[in-house]
């Protein structure tokens, strides 16, 4: 039991290490959350929307990017990967009321968002590319908000915080919580340059450095993530705007949500592969970006390993037990079995649950959610309950369908 000990010392101290982290830099940069920098120069902006079986969301998708009041944009550019549903057909639609509205019929489907954002990529000409999912709706003013970051010619990919568009279910109020603790803390990593994902819900990248990397990576079942880090190797910088966002259609399903999260994980794996030669070397991304990632996707499992060992044991050791008692004709149940000793270690869990519980309730007064209406309160018990303990097991079925390479976008 010493070594189990210290293996949930361990956790235990990285779990904390990681919400000191996350508090400390709050604290900080508490005044600066949701600055950001002003620009004079006219970037022309490129959207390249990747759309498969959009049919029902691309045409208000469409809509949102038309209506951000950005006064420079070059064109909207919709990579239809031969959807079998209407998507062709709406945004044909549309071509006469938007003139700078432009669609591209993939001849064959490609099979994943990262070819159909390579082919957007050939036509493109605007100096700023921003990408965006075809069920994901910016916010107006998010471009104007965001291209003040460019002005640094370092920074290489510019995100916002992304929201759920439907709340009605309750998976996807939960998805809502979860959103906005991510939107939250992916600003804060901002401030030590360790932001490694700028999704495809919104995000906003230099043309040069999209070049210098050659373009998303069409084998990674998250390009969004592949290309964060291939920007960071390169040396260029990810940004965080925090004034603004872009809903999105969250998954309204347990089923299409539990293979999302696979989908993210298992690109999550192959990002560590092909980068794990660079881990604690170089810059930010070996020495804590690559840590960070895969801390946060095993931590769970660690602690599912705990639990279960430690339930193992106690059935086994319970069972061996009462067939002994049985045996000897002595009592199964005594008012010493009732008796809890408390130990350093659950004082330690304990403190961590409420900690995190608090420093949700945190991120979703500063984000302005109205998820902490009194009705709310229990979804949010359940999410810091149940529905983070889910992960685990998701990243089981993850590491199983990495290494039988059984897995697809779609």
């Amino acid at each position: 039991m010493k070594i189990l000990s210290i293996i949930y010392l361990g956790y235990m101290f990285v779990s904390i290490y990681f919400l000191s982290l996350f508090l400390i830099l709050f604290m900080k940069n508490k005044k600066t959350l949701f600055d950001y920098p002003k620009t004079g120069k006219k970037y022309s902006v490129s959207f390249i929307i990747p759309a498969y079986n959009e049919g029902k969301n691309i045409k208000e998708s469409i809509e949102h990017i038309f209506d951000v009041g950005y006064p420079y944009l070059k064109e909207v550019i919709v990579v239809n990967d031969c959807s079998s549903d209407d998507t062709r057909k709406v945004v044909e639609g549309l071509l006469k009321k938007y003139p700078k509205l432009k669609l591209i019929n993939n001849p064959k489907n490609l099979g994943n968002a990262a070819c159909s954002q390579n082919v957007g990529l050939k036509y493109a000409s605007g100096e700023l590319i921003a990408v965006v999912d075809g069920d994901s709706f910016p916010a107006r003013e998010s471009i104007n908000k965001m291209v003040g970051f460019f002005d640094d010619k370092k920074v290489g990919a510019v995100t916002c915080p992304s929201k759920a568009k439907n709340r009605d279910k309750f998976i996807e109020k939960l998805q809502s919580i979860e959103y906005n603790v991510i939107g939250f803390t992916r600003k804060l990593l901002d401030y030590v340059d360790a932001i490694y994902v700028t999704p495809g819900t919104l995000a906003l990248y230099r043309r040069k450095a999209l070049d210098d990397i050659g373009g998303f990576d069409e084998q990674n079942m998250t390009q969004d993530i592949e290309a964060t880090w291939n920007l960071t190797f390169h040396g260029y910088k990810r940004k965080m705007c925090l004034d603004t966002y872009v809903t999105t259609r969250v998954p309204s399903t347990i089923k299409d949500w539990y293979r999302q999260r696979r989908r993210w994980n298992i690109g999550g794996l192959q990002c560590i592969s092909k980068y794990r030669k660079y881990l604690f070397s170089g810059n930010i991304l070996g020495l804590f970006i690559i840590p960070f990632f895969m801390m946060q996707l095993f931590l769970g499992l660690l602690g599912l390993g705990i639990f279960l060992y430690l339930s193992l044991t106690n059935i086994v050791r319970n069972y061996i037990f009462a067939n002994y008692s049985m045996q000897a004709g002595t009592s199964l149940i005594t008012l010493n079995d009732f008796y809890i000793t408390p130990s350093f270690l659950n004082y330690l869990g304990i403190i961590l649950f409420i900690a995190g519980g608090l420093f949700t309730i945190l991120v979703l007064k500063i984000m302005k959610d109205n998820i902490l209406k009194k009705e709310n309160l229990f979804n949010l018990l359940f999410y810091l309950v149940f529905y983070l303990t889910i992960y685990p097991f998701i990243m089981i079925s993850a590491i199983y369908k990495y290494t039988k390479k059984s897995y697809k976008w779609r």
